[in-house]
């Protein structure tokens, strides 16, 4: 198996257009070799714990026209990629440390990618606000996840430390945007790649292997 990083945030929306092209990929490709492994990267990592208004954080961050400028291509490449976004149910930017715990403790499970996915439906096509706890408990129950150990993890300070020093190690390895991939912790690529990259890729590997 070869080892496929992947440095991304729920809450960003280019992370769950790029692995719905990767899963794409992946789906094609039943035999492929990788590994996959979620790693934390805090779009916002100063967010307040309660998180933020979306609208106000959005007129913070781009103004009225910067937001139209700005989702437009995440509107359209979601399409091209299958995802229907609610945007507009999208009401909290939440602080996602909780969130990045969350998906920490499901790889313990052997369900990371499955939580990933999950916290992305969530707050992408549901319009819920994953920086809450009881939320966090509920969509840890979808994927696998015991309730009663998550309601009482997420109520400690487990794993902090944990997160954030993998957030710092990343930007200190130059990652400044996400998705990012590091493939057989030597080939990295950045952004959410078309499907056909990823099975070229793929292709690529087991021609080599063959």
């Amino acid at each position: 198996m070869i080892l496929l990083e992947i440095w991304s945030d729920p809450i960003c929306p280019w992370c769950f257009i790029g692995k719905a092209r990767l899963d794409r990929a992946l789906e094609q490709r039943p035999g492929h070799p990788f590994e996959i492994s979620w790693h934390p990267f805090q779009l916002n990592p100063d967010m307040p714990p309660e998180g933020m208004d979306r609208a106000a954080y959005l007129d913070l961050k781009f103004g009225a026209q910067g937001v139209l400028d700005a989702y437009r291509p995440v509107i359209e490449a979601a399409e091209d990629s299958g995802l229907e976004l609610n945007l507009p149910g999208i009401t909290q930017t939440p602080n996602t440390l909780n969130a990045h715990r969350l998906i920490h403790w499901a790889a313990l499970e052997g369900r990371q990618s499955m939580m990933v996915n999950r916290l992305f439906r969530a707050y992408f096509q549901e319009g819920r606000d994953i920086g809450t706890l009881s939320e966090l408990v509920s969509l840890g129950q979808d994927a696998g996840l015991e309730e009663s150990v998550v309601a009482r993890l997420l109520n400690t300070d487990a794993d902090i430390d944990t997160i954030k020093q993998a957030d710092r190690l990343a930007r200190s390895r130059g990652i400044t945007g996400v998705p990012f991939f590091i493939l057989d912790k030597s080939h990295a690529i950045s952004g959410a790649q078309p499907t056909d990259v990823w099975l070229q890729i793929i292709d690529q590997i087991m021609d080599g292997a063959s």
